[in-house]
Order: C-alpha cells, then sequence, then structure tokens
C-alpha cells in the first residue's frame, strides 16, 4: 500500500509541473517571437517648414502594443538680426546654435503587429538678444545624426543624411 501511494504522489507532482511549465512557456513563447524593428525602406525623415517629419513603419510587434517613438536629430541653425525693414544691418549679429533636438509619440500596432506614423522634430529655441528694434530670426537650419527609437522595445534606427 505504501508503494502505491508513494507512486501516486509522484504522478501527482509530476502533473503539476508539467502543468506549471505549459503554463509558463505559454506566457513566455508570445514575447520571445516579437522582433520589432523598423523597415528600412519604409522609414525616411524629410523637412516640413523649419520641422523635421520622421517618417517610420515598424513590425514585429504584437497586436495592440503601444509603444512610444522618439525621433532625435542634431540640428544646427543660424540666426541673425533684422532690422523692422527686413534687412540685415550691415553690423550684424549673428550666432549659431547647435543642439539636439527630440519629438516622440505613442503608437498602436495594428493587427499584424506593426506601427507607421511620423514623428515631427521642431528646431531649438534660437540664443541670439538683438538691439531695440531688430528681431533674432532664423536665416539658416539643418538637421542630421536623425535616429528613430522604440523606448518600449528599445528598436533603433539611424537615417543618414542632412534635412
Amino acid at each position: 500500500m505504501k508503494k502505491n501511494y508513494l507512486s501516486m504522489r509522484y504522478t501527482t507532482i509530476a502533473i503539476i509541473a508539467i502543468a506549471v511549465a505549459g503554463l509558463l512557456a505559454s506566457t513566455i513563447t508570445p514575447a520571445m517571437a516579437a522582433s520589432p524593428h523598423f523597415i528600412k525602406s519604409a522609414t525616411t525623415a524629410q523637412r516640413s517648414g523649419d520641422n523635421l517629419a520622421c517618417i517610420f513603419k515598424e513590425s514585429g510587434l504584437g497586436e495592440g502594443t503601444t509603444v512610444t517613438i522618439t525621433c532625435s536629430a542634431s540640428a544646427t541653425r543660424v540666426d541673425s538680426c533684422v532690422n523692422g525693414g527686413g534687412n540685415i544691418p550691415s553690423d550684424a549679429k549673428k550666432t549659431t546654435t547647435v543642439a539636439t533636438t527630440q519629438g516622440s509619440g505613442q503608437f498602436t500596432a495594428d493587427k499584424n503587429g506593426n506601427v507607421q506614423g511620423t514623428v515631427t522634430v521642431s528646431p531649438p529655441p534660437t540664443t541670439l538678444s538683438c538691439p531695440s528694434g531688430q528681431t533674432a530670426t532664423l536665416i539658416s537650419l539643418s538637421y542630421t545624426s536623425v535616429m528613430l527609437r522604440d523606448q518600449t522595445s528599445g528598436a533603433s534606427i539611424n537615417i543618414p543624411g542632412t534635412f
């Protein structure tokens, strides 16, 4: 009798262990199967006025997953003082500002695990202070070192070029 009791006990423990392992495997597998990544051919950047529009497509997410996408860039802006007549005085006061700037947004994956969208990056503010009767005016602006990052999954992609 003692032998049958031990046998039943070990069988019960084995069944419980198998059930727990199966439950763990079913919850871990979807996370391991996901492979978030940006689609290079569908990811780009372009100027939209003084802003930078970072257009992207990310795949490999779970359906309904909400992610935070950030676009960062190094912005170089040149500002000059302009008088009331719209002219740059002969004693032009100018400044160049180089700063990292970024924008972000939240997006939800569709039924296929894809997220598509646009994140807008604005230029840094001017640091130029002009004399009375003159206004700091943006003369030129460019963006380089553009990078998109999914803050949720860690996926990222660099977008080469000057915009």
